[in-house]
């Protein structure tokens, strides 16, 4: 891990010419930057990295770039996925607890891989941050070590900045990219789904990373309510319940994946359960999904109640449950529910894949009612 700073403060106007300043003073410090914390930083980071590696890493940290071996494929070909957390980092400052935004981080990148059938192999992560407090760094990359333990992956390397000047002290913000691997025969994808396809509905562990814009927006702009205060309908406080980290499903998919014929993956995240389905699901046919077969969790129910949410806002905001669909083939359905329940795994199938109609408006068309929402 590096310290850099990527803002330039004194700059001249144009055509200003420059004055003489004294030199006393006119630090790297003084401008906000402090080497010698981002070198303590580095210290504390390293215990967290060296959980997460694998045996194709080379070298160690410390150097310009990471080494990754490659193993003995006949036809390999590279994933790669980055992506952030989005604003679930700002109840992590407003709580000051930054040890879990790590996982969220590797599992909206890593979970996007295996959707094709890649096994995640490395991870490299950006911290931007204010102001280096080195163990506060620790902690959001105790995380993300966490984090590709979960999936697999081995965290590689990184680069945490100190930017003062362009944000605040207790600001920082938090990207990765996720490189894996598969063979090119056994790519999935929406080519391999087949009419009367299985669609297995994976739980997610809460609001995953998300509809945090809107969830602030409704429970503690609009309610009022404190992250601190305790909830009986949640069994937590608000704040715990909106920090729950990403499930990470790569080992699951991977697995199912190696046993079942399945055709394709959804992740489930932004733009809802529809929206992403509707990705991987070819012209000509129609994933039909039923609501009775789940009931969202506590925290869906309580931003749709607390904010008077509808369900369509609430389905193309928030996974409702949903964290990741695996689409099977009919003869693998049960088998592929007890793999995931043995791995404990909250499974069961959604809805099924069948041919379009004329009368069909959408590739997904959700139907029914949950039983208490």
């Amino acid at each position: 891990m590096s310290t850099n700073d990527q803002n330039r403060e004194a700059q001249l106007t144009d055509n200003q010419a420059p004055t003489t300043i004294e030199a006393e003073g006119n630090t790297y410090a003084a401008a906000g930057v402090n080497i010698e914390e981002g070198d303590r930083a580095v210290e504390l980071i390293g215990a967290h990295a060296k959980r997460a590696t694998r045996p194709e890493v080379m070298g160690g940290l410390g150097g310009f770039a990471g080494l990754f071996k490659l193993g003995e494929y006949n036809e390999p070909v590279l994933a790669a996925g980055s992506d952030g957390v989005g604003t679930k980092l700002a109840v992590a400052q407003a709580m000051d607890k930054h040890d879990t935004i790590g996982i969220d981080l590797v599992a909206m990148c890593v979970d996007d891989l295996v959707v094709c059938g890649a096994e995640p192999l490395f991870l490299q992560d950006y911290v931007a941050i204010g102001k280096v407090i080195p163990e506060k760094v620790a902690d959001i990359v105790k995380g993300i070590a966490e984090g590709c333990k979960q999936s697999g992956a081995a965290l590689l390397g990184g680069e945490t900045a100190e930017h003062p000047g362009v944000m605040g002290e207790d600001e920082y913000d938090v990207s990765a990219t996720a490189v894996g691997v598969v063979e090119a025969a056994d790519i999935l994808g929406p080519d391999k789904v087949r009419e009367g396809d299985s669609l297995i509905a994976m739980g997610s562990s809460g609001l995953h990373s998300n509809g945090y814009s809107l969830a602030r927006y409704v429970l503690l702009g609009k309610a009022g309510l404190p992250l601190d205060g305790y909830m009986d309908d949640l069994g937590r406080t608000l704040g715990e319940e909106l920090l729950e980290p990403t499930r990470i499903y790569a080992k699951d998919c991977l697995a199912l994946a190696a046993e079942c014929a399945v055709s394709t993956f959804c992740h489930v995240t932004g733009g809802g359960l529809a929206g992403n389905l509707e990705r991987v699901i070819p012209e000509g046919l129609v994933a039909e999904v039923n609501r009775s077969t789940w009931s969202p969790g506590q925290i869906f129910r309580t931003i749709a109640s607390v904010g008077r949410v509808p369900l369509e806002e609430m389905e193309k905001t928030f996974n409702m449950g949903v964290g990741m669909i695996a689409v099977v083939a009919p003869e693998d359905r049960d088998r592929a529910l007890a793999m995931l329940t043995a791995r404990h795994v909250d499974a069961w199938e959604i809805g099924t894949v069948r041919k379009a109609e004329e009368d069909d408006s959408a590739r997904v068309i959700m139907r029914g009612d949950h039983t208490d929402f």
